[in-house]
Order: structure tokens, then sequence, then C-alpha cells
């Protein structure tokens, strides 16, 4: 654990406090976890932060230290500049924002783009980190299976909905950029495109979020494909072994393996995790490219034959390129867009 750079050390390291004043980045699932850590070190770059957050009380909580005295003004856009210990506000960090946004409800998502736009002219980064594993059995508002529509489809839509801002947003000196919070997870399936909803085959909480987690692979690699020549990136971070929320719902086996003294050297915290989120949000080296699948705060190659849950490297199923397009082509359907 010690051997993993921390969020804010990349920032330090790349140059980056107080490095982009006039950036706007949206960040989804801010409440806890990786997303708050992310938030937290993008924040000393003073970007102007957008959090998307299902649950705004909880978010103002967990982010008092960033957002300050709460605001009592509209519940669904919250405007929050920092504060020093004295009151005065801060020139440490850039405006945090608070953004209502269910991603299990494409409405919810359709109306915090709505908000979002009414504020800003242009976005940067978008950080799709919001999501939900191993969930029980169960529907999203709009019937798609929890894990595929919330953690695929919500930000498919999410992203198809910022997309134009994102390509006007496009300089010479910084392209825009997507970055996809996937999972090594994703080794244990790709697109079940006969049963997405697992309706016919039975319900496999792990293999659905494998799915999903594929599924975000696939949409960085599209968005590279599809607009990397217009100055619009994607890239797919699978963050490590880190204990969150995210895992209330993990078998209770796969958890007390998880704690075992051997794993120790491969778990990460949360500031850890956040690490290669950053890289790829505003490492330089990452200007201009896309279409790579980075963990340890670099990119990543194939996993080695016969590997292990806590060995690097991913799948070669996300290198194919058919399937992207095919999902590409469904989720458009299921999100209700034409062209």
């Amino acid at each position: 654990m010690e051997d993993h750079p921390t969020a804010l050390s990349i920032i330090q390291a790349e140059n980056l406090t107080h490095a982009l004043p006039d950036k706007v980045i949206l960040i989804t699932g801010c409440s806890s976890g990786l997303g708050a850590a992310t938030a937290r070190a993008l924040s000393k770059t003073n970007a102007t932060l957008f959090l998307a957050i299902r649950d705004i009380h909880k978010a103002r909580h967990v982010l008092a230290d960033l957002l300050g005295p709460a605001s009592d003004s509209d519940s669904s856009s919250d405007s929050t500049p920092a504060s020093d210990e004295d009151g005065k506000p801060s020139t440490s960090q850039g405006e945090i924002r608070l953004l209502h946004m269910d991603l299990a409800s494409l409405s919810s998502i359709r109306q915090a783009v709505n908000s979002f736009l009414s504020q800003s002219d242009k976005l940067n980064v978008l950080i799709n980190n919001g999501g939900v594993m191993a969930t029980p059995e169960g529907r999203t508002e709009d019937g798609f299976e929890t894990q595929f529509g919330t953690n695929h489809l919500g930000h498919f839509l999410l992203f198809e909905l910022l997309k134009p801002i994102l390509l006007r947003s496009v300089t010479p000196q910084f392209h825009s950029r997507v970055v996809g919070v996937t999972s090594s997870a994703h080794r244990k399936s790709g697109i079940r495109f006969g049963d997405l909803h697992f309706e016919t085959g039975g319900y496999d909480p792990a293999l659905a979020y494998a799915q999903s987690k594929t599924a975000n692979i696939y949409m960085m690699n599209e968005i590279e494909r599809r607009f990397g020549g217009q100055g619009l990136h994607g890239l797919s971070v699978h963050p490590g072994l880190i204990f969150t929320g995210l895992q209330k719902f993990v078998d209770d086996g796969v958890m007390e393996e998880w704690r075992k003294p051997g794993m120790r050297p491969y778990l990460k915290t949360e500031e850890q995790g956040a690490a290669t989120v950053v890289v790829a949000a505003v490492g330089r080296e990452w200007e201009g490219k896309g279409g790579k699948y980075l963990e340890d705060c670099r990119e990543s190659g194939p996993a080695k034959p016969g590997f292990r849950t806590v060995d690097p490297g991913y799948a070669s199923h996300i290198r194919d390129q058919e399937s992207a397009e095919r999902l590409w082509e469904e989720s458009r359907r299921l999100v209700g867009l034409r062209d």
C-alpha cells in the first residue's frame, strides 16, 4: 500500500496545483469513496468542479471540507465556494457545485444536464465514476438491469447529452477528456447481447457487474474511435482494489479473502485509487490521447494466462471493436436517442 501514489501527489508531481482555473470538470458519484477523493485532489487545480450526486444531503456532510457552509438555495444545484477558517473566500481551490443526479433514472440525468448547461458554457473533463456493484437482482426506473442501467446506460446518456459541449470546449492546448472508471472484474464477462438484462438465464450479480464494467471500457474505446480526431478522447481506468461502500453487496466469502494479510500489498486507499483517475483526467502525458486501459497510474497491457484477481492487465475481449460498435448502437436505442 505504501508504494502507491495518492491523487494529491499526482497533482503535485504534475505541477497542476492552481494550474487549471479556466477548466470545468464534472464528476459522477462524489458523495463517498473514490469520487470524493478524486474531487478533493482535483479541487487543488482551481478548476471549477461540478459534482453529480444522488444524495445531496449526504454529499454536503462528506464533502464539508470542500464545500464550506451549506447553501439553502436550489437543492438540485448547489454552488458553494470554499472558505478559510476565518470565513473569507479561499483561493486554494476553484468553485465547487453540486448537481442532483440519479444514474438509475434517465429523466434525472436529463434534468441534471439541463441544470449544468444553464450554469456553464464549457466542459473540459467528464469523469464517469458513480456506480453500483454486485447488487441484488433489480431494475432501474426505466426497466434496465440495475448494474448495466446504472453503471453503463446512465453514463452513456450523460455523455451523449454532454457531447456537444465537450466538443465545443476543445482547444489546441487542451483536448476534452472522458474518463470511464471500470474494474478488473470486466475480465469475467463480455457483453451478453442476447440477454443484457438477465431475463432468461438467471441472475448472477458478479457477471452483471462484470458486463457493466466491460461496457464502460467499450464506451471509452468508441469515444476515442468516433471523436478522437475532433479532440475528444476516452480513457478507461481500473483504480485498484479498494474498500469502499461500493462493496456492501459483495459476497462475505469474497470480502474475507480480500481481508487476509497476504492481500495487504495489493489494497489501496481511496486516495491511492483516485491517483490513476486523476492521471487520466488531467495528466499531461495523456493530452490528445485515448482508447487505452490505465491502472497503477500508467497504461496497462493484456492480462497473462492464468491471472489472479490481484494481477494486472485487461481481457482480450475489450479490443473487440465489432462488439463495442454494436453496444454503442444498442445503447443509443435503449436510452431513446435517434440519429
